[in-house]
């Protein structure tokens, strides 16, 4: 089997939670090393590996091969482009980048030299999410109509990482949560025709938006995609209603607060939702009513990796895809673009 040397560019919450669990236990990858420029945490937990200084240092390494740009957005344009051009293949964390300018030049040098690209959407891979794309897939709603994708949370201080919350280029809740709601919702629904927009700060200590609320035109459906970060009391993360139904979901998934404690994502019960998170389904099946709670799918975050071995081994396309990457993006400059002219923001035929 074909071993994949992989660096981590940091060890914060994402590298130590998102990443180096999965890529430690799969058996095609090898966690060669860390970038940590003056620290070593790393170590801790993983003592055989490399502690590289510098981005040079990683990049100057011909053993490596998979390079995971897991550092603060306003540095992924910049660090995915010098690891492509060094002939490494990238995930990078989302936001992909701060403009669809950025993301379109990087998925072009990524074709260019014939290297994997990805956008790491490990949401796709949530438990409450999954569940829902599978109602949805199965017919159990009939036609969709309306959906309403949340994720909300509580919290009237600042975030300690200070890149989210001093105004620039890659800070906010749009640009932190955003990129998880609005990946679901055209992962599932595909790209709106138009979008209509409300980011707002809502708190009087931020300086950067910490509320928003998109709307997205489709034509025969409306999707809101949502987030506040003063909500204390949460209601359904997923609201989904059609011709025949409608399913009721709260966010559910224990994955994040699994690694968190440090659990390793193996066993037979990883990502198995408490049967009290279950999802509410109330539709008409073959002429029966059916209004119950319905078995969560498990989440699975390991998928993700499986997915990028198959394309870096086998040139098949990533997971999540640079184009992927840039229609999210695409979202995100026209929600901004609406919230400051307030009006609805048309999507172009080149938005595919």
């Amino acid at each position: 089997m074909h071993i994949i040397n992989t660096v981590l560019l940091s060890f914060g919450m994402s590298g130590r939670v998102f990443h180096a669990p999965f890529i430690q236990l799969h058996e095609g990858f090898k966690l060669k090393g860390v970038l940590e420029r003056t620290k070593q945490a790393s170590l801790q937990f993983y003592p055989t590996i490399h502690i590289y200084r510098s981005l040079e240092e990683v990049l100057q390494d011909e053993a490596v091969e998979l390079v995971v740009v897991n550092t603060p957005t306003n540095t992924h344009y910049e660090f995915t482009k010098r690891a492509l051009l060094a002939g490494k293949h990238v995930v990078v964390e989302k936001a992909f980048t701060t403009t669809v300018e950025e993301a379109i030049e990087l998925k072009e040098l990524a074709a260019l030299k014939n290297l994997t690209l990805s956008v790491y959407q490990n949401r796709r891979w949530d438990s409450d999410y999954s569940t829902v794309k599978k109602i949805v897939a199965d017919g159990l709603l009939g036609e969709i109509v309306e959906a309403a994708f949340h994720f909300d949370r509580y919290n009237e201080n600042l975030s300690p990482k200070q890149h989210k919350e001093i105004p620039g280029p890659g800070a906010g809740l749009l640009n932190d949560l955003g990129p998880h709601l609005i990946d679901q919702a055209l992962h599932l629904f595909g790209m709106p025709q138009a979008v209509f927009a409300d980011i707002r700060t809502i708190r009087f200590i931020s300086q950067v938006d910490d509320y928003f609320s998109i709307l997205l035109y489709y034509t025969d459906k409306r999707v809101i995609v949502k987030s506040s970060i003063l909500v204390k009391e949460a209601i359904p993360a997923f609201v989904v209603h059609g011709t025949k139904g409608s399913f009721l979901k709260v966010r559910g998934d224990i994955q994040e607060a699994a690694l968190v404690a440090n659990q390793l994502p193996i066993g037979e019960n990883w990502g198995e939702e408490p049967a009290a998170m279950r999802g509410l389904l109330n539709t008409t099946i073959d002429g029966k009513a059916i209004r119950e709670n319905i078995p969560t799918l498990p989440g699975n975050y390991g998928a993700y990796y499986k997915l990028i071995y198959q394309a870096i081994t086998n040139n098949t396309p990533p997971p999540v895809t640079p184009q992927d990457g840039i229609n999210v993006m695409r979202i995100i400059e026209a929600a901004r673009k609406s919230s400051g002219e307030g009006k609805r923001i048309l999507i172009g035929s080149s938005y595919s």
